[in-house]
């Protein structure tokens, strides 16, 4: 992949995100994020655009900085066909948060569109569900 990533002018978000890919799919997850973060910074554009914050999020999670990977995944720019992914993840970071009910229900709200029926009462008991926060030290 640097070497195709080479043959792009330097900076180029593509690559950039492409390589961070790489990086992560080798489990070299802390090598990955400069990847990501420059990609974000040079304008990554299309579909790969909207990921970048997911895969972003995610490495952030895997290397133990969940809190960060929350607020990139709440700030995250509209992300259209991959928003049911991009609340995936959020899930999982909030739950590594210790927000046990804030997960809860962004996932749940994530399923509920998928479902035929009971929609209404799923999201009535979703919204119900307290905010958490894990105590401070």
């Amino acid at each position: 992949m640097r070497s195709l990533a080479s043959e792009r002018p330097p900076g180029d978000a593509s690559a950039l995100f492409e390589l961070g890919g790489v990086h992560d799919s080798l489990g070299l997850e802390t090598d990955a994020i400069p990847y990501y973060r420059a990609a974000i910074e040079a304008g990554l554009e299309g579909e790969r655009a909207t990921r970048v914050f997911i895969q972003l999020a995610s490495t952030l999670r895997n290397v133990g900085a969940s809190a960060e990977a929350v607020s990139i995944l709440e700030s995250a720019p509209s992300l259209g066909n991959d928003d049911d992914a991009r609340q995936a993840f959020l899930a999982l970071a909030l739950y590594d948060e210790g927000r046990y009910g804030d997960a809860l229900r962004t996932a749940l709200l994530a399923l509920i569109p998928t479902l035929d029926g009971y929609k209404r009462a799923l999201k009535a008991y979703a919204e119900e569900l307290p905010g958490t926060f894990p105590a401070r030290q």
